[in-house]
């Protein structure tokens, strides 16, 4: 197949999204299939046998680290060269209407997915009132689809609720070669103290530093269990927000890790916190599970489809503020039950390879065309 994606983020940046977009392209080309990538601006031109054409962007006012491309003649014009069979729009949201009209206007197969929750975001940045019309236009973007994936459960079941037609599960992937526990290290553990002696319980937050992470929600567990220290890694629009939050407490902004160090990073804390409810999936959970690394989420949005409380991890009500801390004592306050806990984790990691991902979405991607084949024939 000849498939050309649509996303409005890809490299350099780091997130889950284009975690799973990396990933994917690697598989799809690994197994024969030609990938074109149109993303804003930054990008190599070339990633894993992948074309990428970049498109001039601008950043997004409140989150500098989001680029608005818009699509211009180039972007018919490359499209065209390349020919595709089907076009797979990534979060649609300006490059991405793009892709859709150029995809309608040729009547090529088209597939959108849904990665984040963006009409929650709102209220993290003071714009609430705005979900119902963003809602309304997510609606009129993605119907335009023959196809849209979602990556939990639970976001098909919000996105078929709020009028979206044709969704459909796409399953987590993680890459559980890289992220594993054999990578815990005492260099590591004495970087995430920030030199400080490795006394009582490392906690860890890996990903974006943005409000709508909800990291703030962190400290009281730092008040309730003084023994503690926090380690926040990544790096974002919030972070001299939260280096004021935190002030005064046993925190450290590591900044980014990639690799190699990033799994060791996961590997060896203690317990990883994720106190973010605007989840679509929540891929960094993954990650640390496969590095055998406790974790603790909010039982909201995709989170449930991968942390089964008391099984392979713990999970915390986000509507109630003593919940966290409460949640973060009962991981670790059983030494016994943490260690089946990491065992638990990384075997639930250990289902869900790439490989078997992407073979799924190539399976969508069949059916799409097949079901484009029958309409013409009829």
């Amino acid at each position: 197949m000849k498939i050309a994606f649509f996303t409005e983020t890809f490299l350099p940046k780091v997130d889950g999204i284009v975690t799973r977009l990396t990933k994917t392209v690697q598989q799809l080309v690994a197994a024969g299939d030609e990938v074109l990538i149109f993303c804003p601006e930054g990008a190599p031109e070339t990633y894993m046998g992948a074309r990428v054409v970049g498109v001039p962007a601008m950043p997004l006012p409140l989150y500098p680290e989001l680029k608005l491309a818009l699509p211009r003649p180039a972007v018919s014009e490359a499209l065209d060269r390349f020919g595709p069979d089907l076009v797979h729009v990534v979060n649609p949201a300006v490059l991405g209407l793009g892709g859709i009209w150029l995809a309608r206007s040729r009547g090529l197969p088209l597939v959108a997915s849904y990665h984040t929750h963006l009409p929650k975001y709102l209220e993290h940045y003071g714009m609430g009132m705005l979900e119902p019309l963003l809602w309304e236009l997510l609606k009129a973007a993605h119907n335009q689809a023959q196809l849209n994936l979602c990556t939990s459960t639970a976001m098909v079941e919000e996105l078929a609720s709020r009028g979206i037609q044709h969704t459909a599960l796409w399953q987590r992937g993680v890459d559980t070669d890289l992220f594993r526990p054999e990578l815990a290290s005492s260099a590591m553990r004495q970087r995430l103290h920030g030199g400080h002696d490795d006394t009582g319980h490392l906690l860890l937050y890996i990903g974006r530093l943005s409000a709508e992470k909800q990291i703030d929600r962190i400290r009281p567990v730092l008040e309730a269990m003084p023994q503690t220290r926090l380690a926040l890694v990544g790096d974002g629009p919030h972070r001299q927000q939260l280096e004021r939050h935190f002030e005064g407490t046993a925190t450290t902004f590591v900044g980014y890790l990639a690799g190699e160090e990033l799994a060791s990073a996961y590997a060896s804390g203690d317990a990883f916190l994720f106190p973010s409810s605007t989840e679509t999936l929540g891929l960094v959970l993954l990650e640390a599970m496969a590095a055998g690394c406790p974790v603790v989420g909010a039982n909201r949005g995709g989170i449930p489809d991968i942390v089964s409380d008391g099984v392979n991890g713990c999970l915390y009500d986000p509507d109630q503020p003593a919940s966290l801390p409460t949640a973060v004592e009962r991981l670790l306050g059983d030494p016994a039950a943490r260690r089946q806990l990491r065992l638990a984790a990384r075997e639930e990691a250990e289902r869900w390879g790439w490989p078997s991902a992407t073979a799924q979405l190539q399976g969508y991607y069949r059916q799409v065309l097949n079901r484009g084949r029958l309409q013409q024939v009829a």
